[in-house]
């Protein structure tokens, strides 16, 4: 099987002590539309050595068929492949949430290659692991939430002081364009990127790799009922007392455009708590 990852991610057969020689220069985070275009257009996928047991748990029968339904959007095994998952890892995960889409994965994961899963619903009431002891946090679609509550900056200081040194933070985020306001952008759904860097920065962490493994150039950002119009949440009709939301329902052929577009645009990141 071959991966479908970044450039960035070749770094990963490397010891850590590697990794800032390895890494190409980051780009800037004001980068152009054209720059962003042409960025994109260099990344060459690199092969990386295959992980059975990550297979395995993506294709295990026991995951609902809704999670595995959506696995061509998510990219699951190049995804947390880029992210550096192994095996023996302590991986905690940030409001999985109902469904746990990720947790139906890392969980058995963990179970089978003698790492650890966590999984986190309030993280300033306790992190579920020692401090310094957990080698990967991973966050998926919260940060625009996080944003709302004024929980960014407090929750990123948890989780620096939850990894080990030399662990990854693991972001997977709706992603809004540049230049926009959060307080804006936020209750649709989207934050930008260089939002979210600068957030985790601030608390030490260290930008190691971009990845466009997630992205979706046909979303445009701009939906009647923010990015919950899109799949596969796909709401349709105004909901109440939400004022971001169109005050109309979505027409036959609106629902069709939309449910063409696909999941959001999303940023795939990782960071790393400096030895």
């Amino acid at each position: 099987m071959r991966l479908t990852v970044l450039s960035a991610a070749a770094a990963l057969l490397l010891p850590a002590a590697a990794f800032a020689q390895a890494l190409p220069p980051l780009p800037s985070l004001d980068e152009s539309a054209a720059q962003r275009s042409a960025r994109r257009a260099a990344m060459a996928p690199p092969e990386l050595q295959e992980d059975a047991a990550l297979q395995s748990a993506i294709a295990a029968s026991t995951r609902p068929e809704a999670d595995r339904a959506r696995d061509a959007a998510r990219h699951p095994f190049e995804t947390l492949t880029f992210w550096g998952l192994r095996p023996n890892l302590t991986v905690v995960e940030i409001e999985p949430g109902r469904a746990g889409w990720w947790r139906n994965i890392l969980e058995p994961y963990a179970a089978a290659t003698g790492g650890r899963y966590v999984g986190v619903n309030r993280p300033l009431e306790g992190m579920g692991v020692e401090d310094g002891s957990a080698d990967m946090i991973v966050v998926a679609r919260a940060l625009h939430n996080w944003h709302r509550g004024g929980r960014t900056a407090p929750y990123m200081q948890a989780f620096f002081k939850a990894l080990k040194p030399g662990g990854v933070l693991a972001i997977e985020q709706h992603r809004g364009e540049e230049g926009l306001n959060a307080d804006q952008t936020a209750p649709t759904g989207y934050v930008s990127e260089s939002y979210v860097i600068h957030a985790a920065q601030a608390a030490g962490f260290v930008l190691e790799a971009r990845s466009e493994l997630n992205a979706n150039p046909a979303d445009d950002h701009d939906h009647p009922y923010g990015v919950w119009t899109l799949p596969p949440t796909r709401v349709s009709t105004p909901r109440e007392g939400n004022a971001n939301d169109r005050p109309t329902p979505l027409t036959a052929e609106e629902r069709a455009a939309f449910d063409a577009i696909g999941e959001s645009d999303r940023m795939t990141l990782r960071f790393r708590k400096p030895e």
